[in-house]
């Protein structure tokens, strides 16, 4: 199995060739930690408000990897207008003659936000290298020029965390074959999502070649596994918290006032045009 090595930054390490849980974790396991970790978000949200922290979270991986359904399980339970999910279409004609990263810095956060990007500028490094979209001579000068903008995101107090999700070839060939039949899942098969599928050894020399470029100290990778898809959200949302030091923010006891008196108030006669119930 083609896997990496990784170094997060609590020292841990992924294991090169190493496998993932053969057994799957269990629902109702898996349901009770997320409400935990939902409550913990939803603290660090606060926090973030209360602080005017700017934390931006990069999601890379191979299609069929679980970015989608790690980010949804991360704003399931917090406020769209703090944790705001930028996932930006193809780029237009103008964009194109743009400086590369100029289209993904105005969505980066401001005081009090979060902001999630699925998929990101290094699609550069990825996709468009794979499929042929830019030349290697773009891609070199991108590998080269990011580091620099990135110390710079950093700097300016933004809190810079990038994951990397890991899936088997085994695994994302299962994946994407579930959602040839499925009605709630055929439109995350896209005919780029097919030819990227048999390119596999051309997205893993691309992933190391991008690791070996920007992996910095600023900066660095974090790689999940995520064959597993409930322990990789669970173990990604565990690993997020811990990068951003937060407490619970000052907030007074809420207690629903009185509400007033009817008075001169009457229930209309109007037609109300209800829905149907069914269930």
């Amino acid at each position: 199995m083609d896997t990496v090595n990784a170094k997060t930054r609590d020292g841990s390490s992924t294991q090169k060739n190493g496998n993932a849980p053969k057994e799957g974790l269990k629902r109702k396991a898996y349901e009770k930690e997320t409400a935990r970790l939902h409550a913990e978000l939803v603290k660090l949200q606060e926090w973030v408000k209360h602080k005017g922290l700017k934390v931006c979270v990069v999601f890379e991986g191979r299609d069929g990897a679980g970015k989608g359904g790690t980010i949804k399980a991360i704003t399931e339970r917090v406020s769209p207008r703090v944790f705001r999910v930028v996932a930006l279409p193809a780029p237009t004609e103008r964009e194109k003659s743009q400086m590369y990263v100029q289209r993904y810095l105005p969505h980066l956060p401001a005081a009090g936000e979060v902001v999630i990007f699925d998929r990101s500028w290094y699609n550069r490094a990825g996709v468009e290298r794979v499929m042929g979209f830019c030349t290697e001579e773009m891609v070199e000068s991108f590998l080269k020029s990011v580091p620099s903008v990135e110390k710079a995101i950093v700097d300016s107090g933004i809190i810079l965390i990038k994951y990397w999700l890991e899936v088997s070839m085994e695994e994302q060939t299962r994946r994407l074959e579930s959602r040839i039949d499925d009605g709630r899942k055929i439109w995350k098969l896209s005919p780029m999502d097919l030819k990227s599928y048999s390119r596999w050894y051309d997205y893993s020399r691309a992933r190391d070649a991008m690791f070996a470029a920007t992996d910095t100290k600023f900066a660095p990778w974090h790689v999940a596994r995520t064959d597993d898809k409930r322990r990789g959200r669970l173990n990604i949302i565990n690993h997020l918290l811990a990068q951003i030091p937060y407490k619970q923010a000052p907030r007074e006891k809420v207690k629903l006032p009185k509400r007033q008196e009817r008075g001169d108030y009457r229930d209309p006669q109007y037609p109300f045009k209800f829905i149907k119930e069914r269930f």
